[in-house]
């Protein structure tokens, strides 16, 4: 038998869930017997045929009929890691991957990617000073960083090699060059591990415009480099598109030889925060979109159609923009201490943006109260289709195991 899932006023969202007996929150007027048995098996044990997690997904993304949602686990901060083992996760369980299988979730994606995806060869890592806490290191993207050795932080930055006024640019224009040294040689292996996958979307990585610049150069250089040097930053922004383009064209000819589907395309930014972007719409308008159009272009004559952006924070001011790029599925929908609505996303820009996300991972830290109604919250949004959710970012410190895996039940028992 299925448990119950949560309170539902059925007339409103026209939703069928199985419920065997009453949560004591219920007002007795939601509950809702569903005569008859369930239609459909389900990742996390239900009996009878059913779609793999990819299928899903797919059929989501593309708003074909489904009657239920994946069940997809991204992944945990190391310290939630720690305390999940404490709390019973087997020790030789890894992070990510190890953790969906256990908890028997698919993951977010499964990336077929070059070597070297970003810098090649990488600056060679050196030891600048070292004290009993920290360790001050160039790091292998060319910063120079203050990494603490007690914890899981984000290191401190003591220099950018990269600097707006074009300091250091040859030497990374000079490590994003394409280079046959950059596919690996078992890539005919990792294709076949892709043909293989059922569990997750099969994607091909797509770069980034604004994310690696900005980590190489600052926030604080970003800035001056829009506004100062804006040609330079059109010749960034150019450079990292023409090697996009070219590992597009090693890998995507070579997975349809192997009989490989590639599902989406996947690009990572990181570029706004909870008060927006990072970067002028005006200038990202300019400089970004027409590139993000190129790569999207190529991947549409491969028949690949959906292309992924990963960008945390208050992403409504550049979404539009994106979705201008061709880039139509926006991930991981944070919803922050501003409480974003994904909805709001839908209703401004319609069913062309697909959603991936929208989960708020601080709720899974609230008991299973809280747990049920949040996924309340993102029903009507899984009802009307283009949307797959998932925790808008890392599982942190404090989240029981025993809760996280009851949200993972809960989502799998949700029918349309």
């Amino acid at each position: 038998m299925v448990s119950p899932l949560f309170v539902l006023d059925v007339c409103r969202l026209g939703i069928s869930l199985c419920v065997v007996r009453r949560h004591a929150s219920m007002p007795a007027k939601y509950i809702l017997f569903v005569r008859g048995v369930v239609r459909c098996g389900l990742v996390s044990g239900f009996k009878g045929a059913a779609m793999t997690s990819r299928e899903l997904w797919l059929a989501i993304m593309n708003y074909q009929q489904v009657d239920r949602v994946p069940v997809v686990h991204w992944n945990t901060w190391e310290e939630a890691h720690a305390e999940w083992i404490e709390q019973g996760m087997p020790q030789a369980c890894e992070r990510r991957d190890g953790e969906a299988a256990w908890l028997g979730a698919s993951t977010i994606c499964h990336r077929i990617m070059l070597e070297a995806n970003h810098l090649y060869p990488v600056f060679e890592e050196e030891l600048i000073s070292e004290t009993a806490d920290t360790r001050t290191v160039r790091q292998s993207d060319g910063v120079v960083a203050e990494h603490y050795k007690h914890g899981n932080s984000i290191p401190h930055i003591v220099e950018h090699t990269l600097k707006p006024d074009g300091t250091g640019w040859v030497e990374y224009k000079r490590r994003l060059r394409p280079e046959a040294g950059r596919i690996p040689k078992d890539i005919d292996e990792r294709i076949a591990a892709a043909k293989a996958e059922a569990g997750a979307p099969v994607c091909v990585n797509t770069g980034s415009q604004v994310g690696w610049i900005r980590n190489w150069i600052g926030v604080e250089g970003l800035a001056y480099l829009c506004a100062d040097n804006l040609e330079l930053f059109q010749e960034m922004s150019d450079t990292i598109t023409e090697l996009v383009l070219w590992e597009l064209d090693c890998l995507l000819p070579k997975a349809k030889e192997k009989g490989v589907v590639v599902d989406c395309g996947w690009c990572w930014e990181d570029i706004t925060f909870r008060g927006g972007p990072l970067i002028s719409p005006e200038v990202f308008k300019r400089v970004c979109v027409p590139n993000y159009r190129r790569i999207s272009q190529k991947l549409y004559d491969h028949g690949v159609k959906l292309h992924v952006v990963d960008s945390d924070g208050l992403i409504e001011d550049l979404a539009g923009l994106w979705l201008d790029g061709g880039v139509n599925v926006m991930f991981p929908l944070e919803i922050g201490s501003w409480q974003y609505d994904p909805m709001r996303l839908r209703k401004k820009f319609g069913r062309e943006m697909r959603l991936y996300g929208g989960i708020d991972k601080l709720a899974l830290t609230k008991g299973r109260a809280a747990i049920d109604a949040e996924i309340l919250r993102r029903v009507p949004l899984m009802k009307e289709g283009g949307y797959v959710p998932l925790p808008d970012h890392f599982i942190g410190p404090g989240t029981p195991l025993a809760d996280y895996r009851y949200y993972l039940k809960r989502l799998g028992e949700v029918r349309f």
